[in-house]
């Protein structure tokens, strides 16, 4: 590699790589999501947590809405993981982790920082780091290494 290709490789990053990020990425969200759901969803008082959060938030219906949620972790973590209707399960699960940040994440931050403080905070938050996650498979596909990949070639031929 020669010095031009280093400092092309150190500023503009590699698209030959690109795929392999993607693929990095995509598989540990969706694992983490597919893990996280079954966990709550298989053990006795799993769903306790998040229906005590939702209690608290007072959202409609909130023993529903408690499995509903660990559903999408579940369903959408895996579709994610295989990279199967990776855009509709990572759209389902943005949804799942704003209104997280909204309904539970953000009353945890401290009163009283200053915003430049506030936004630190913020911005530490995991589900905040999901949703850009999220953001950026939408935007960029599941990848070549992906059930959606392989599909769209033999529906699109």
């Amino acid at each position: 590699m020669d010095w031009k290709q280093l400092v092309q490789f150190a500023l503009l990053g590699s698209s030959d790589l690109e795929q392999y990020a993607i693929l990095l990425v995509r598989v540990a969200i969706g694992l983490f999501f597919a893990i996280s759901g079954a966990n709550k969803l298989s053990v006795a008082g799993g769903a306790k947590e998040v229906y005590e959060t939702l209690v608290k938030a007072k959202v409609p219906f909130p023993h529903q809405m408690a499995y509903f949620v660990l559903g999408v972790e579940f369903v959408g973590g895996s579709l994610v993981t295989v990279g199967f209707l990776s855009s509709p399960a990572c759209v389902a699960l943005l949804i799942d982790m704003i209104v997280a940040v909204l309904t539970d994440t953000l009353s945890t931050m401290p009163k009283g920082l200053s915003p430049l403080n506030w936004l630190d905070d913020f911005l530490y938050l995991p589900e905040v780091l999901y949703v850009l996650f999220f953001i950026w498979l939408i935007c960029s596909g599941p990848g070549k290494f992906s059930v959606d990949y392989w599909l769209a070639g033999k529906l699109l031929r």
